[in-house]
């Protein structure tokens, strides 16, 4: 394919993403929260296959490598509020990194994906951490997932060596087999519900300031200095997505 086709091939998957990302926001009327979640890694480690069993319960012998980014979304309940989950493909070709970098702004969570059958895939995971890091919100939820776990007999990443590394990182991992769907439900879950817990706390602590403020200042607009509370026009769309429209406590 030539570079020009490839090129125009990209910008249509961008303006299609773009257009979808806007028509999402009818849609958050149904539920209480609308989080974003990045999946990221080498090519060919099954990232969209693993994105495919959790979203749709699917998975493909024939799956061609992603070209730009592919979303997905499925609604799941947890502590009783209705969340739907954004979940976005990033290639992980090196050539097209410039243009998924574009996609973290936002995110809430992420899924940083290595095959425990191939080595270097797993060296790579702190490069894309770091990518991650300066391209997303400081206190995304980033959940390191070795998938392929049904080749066992080809292993070549040992389970402990990424136990250290998440611990090192400070962050939560598992194994899982996008090909037999193990732990694939219950990796996505976890990672959902860690970043409800880290909204869950934002939320309490914005109201807390509201509270504050109504008090102090006789209902003027307070100006919050040296924290890392957001009050609204600086956030972007997804993290505003994500705390409720007059939100009062996200508690169950």
């Amino acid at each position: 394919m030539s570079s020009n086709n490839m090129n125009k091939e990209q910008e249509y998957k961008m303006r299609e993403e773009m257009e979808m990302e806007k028509n999402w926001q009818g849609e958050e009327a149904e539920t209480d929260y609308v989080f974003k979640v990045v999946v990221v890694g080498d090519s060919a480690v099954g990232k969209s296959q693993l994105l495919g069993r959790f979203a749709k319960d699917e998975f493909f012998f024939d799956s061609k490598p992603t070209i730009g980014v592919e979303f997905q979304t499925r609604t799941v309940t947890i502590k009783r509020k209705r969340i739907k989950a954004q979940i976005w493909d990033t290639a992980g070709q090196e050539r097209y990194r410039a243009v998924t970098s574009a996609y973290y702004r936002g995110a809430l969570g992420a899924m940083l994906v290595y095959d425990i059958t191939r080595r270097p895939t797993f060296d790579h995971v702190a490069r894309w951490l770091d990518e991650l890091r300066a391209h997303a919100d400081g206190s995304i939820v980033v959940m390191l997932i070795g998938n392929k776990a049904d080749l066992a007999q080809k292993r070549d990443v040992p389970t402990e060596d990424a136990i250290a590394f998440a611990e090192e990182q400070g962050l939560f991992f598992s194994e899982s087999s996008a090909f037999s769907g193990e732990n694939v439900e219950n990796a996505f879950l976890r990672l959902l519900e860690e970043v409800y817990s880290v909204v869950s706390r934002k939320a309490l602590e914005l109201d807390e300031a509201r509270r504050l403020n109504g008090a102090n200042n006789n209902g003027d607009v307070l100006v919050l200095k040296g924290t890392q509370l957001s009050v609204v026009p600086e956030v972007s769309m997804m993290e505003t997505s994500a705390l409720r429209k007059g939100t009062q406590c996200a508690c169950s």
